[in-house]
């Protein structure tokens, strides 16, 4: 089996100021949480539709649009960022975690609110487990190129 996350992220086109969705579980991978005995196996650009070891990879269309039903926003809300994607690896099983981004000017904090996540900056990361800090400082050098 494998397993699918998505980190959301809204980049503010004029300041750069990039903020994450942290979700109700406290973690910023959604829309579960990580497993606890999940660590990174490798992090690079994705091929087509397989990784290296042959796995068939997510789609993120589907993640996208189940995170737009999840906050209840309007279909196109999120875009995927194709140049990011991770592959983790717990005991029994093997996942990949992939990006998005918001579309809106601003970040839609009502609908955060809402659905019990909220937007945090990179300095209000701290807390967060150690393998979530190590997918957010990936994320970020991404975002930020």
């Amino acid at each position: 089996m494998q397993s699918a996350y998505l980190i959301l992220y809204h980049k503010q086109s004029t300041s750069a100021r990039t903020r994450f969705l942290r979700h109700d579980h406290g973690g910023i991978c959604g829309p579960t949480p990580l497993p606890a005995s999940a660590r990174l196996e490798s992090a690079s650009p994705p091929s087509a539709v397989t990784d290296s070891a042959g796995t068939v990879l997510t789609h993120p269309a589907m993640m996208l649009r189940g995170a737009e039903a999840d906050l209840q926003l309007p279909r196109g809300s999120l875009v995927a960022d194709p140049g990011f994607r991770c592959r983790l690896c717990t005991d029994t099983d093997i996942g990949e975690v992939q990006l998005g981004r918001f579309t809106s000017t601003d970040p839609p904090f009502a609908a955060a609110k809402a659905a019990g996540a909220s937007f945090i900056d990179l300095i209000q990361a701290r807390g967060l487990p150690a393998l979530e800090m190590q997918l957010l400082r990936l994320a970020y050098e991404h975002v930020l190129g």
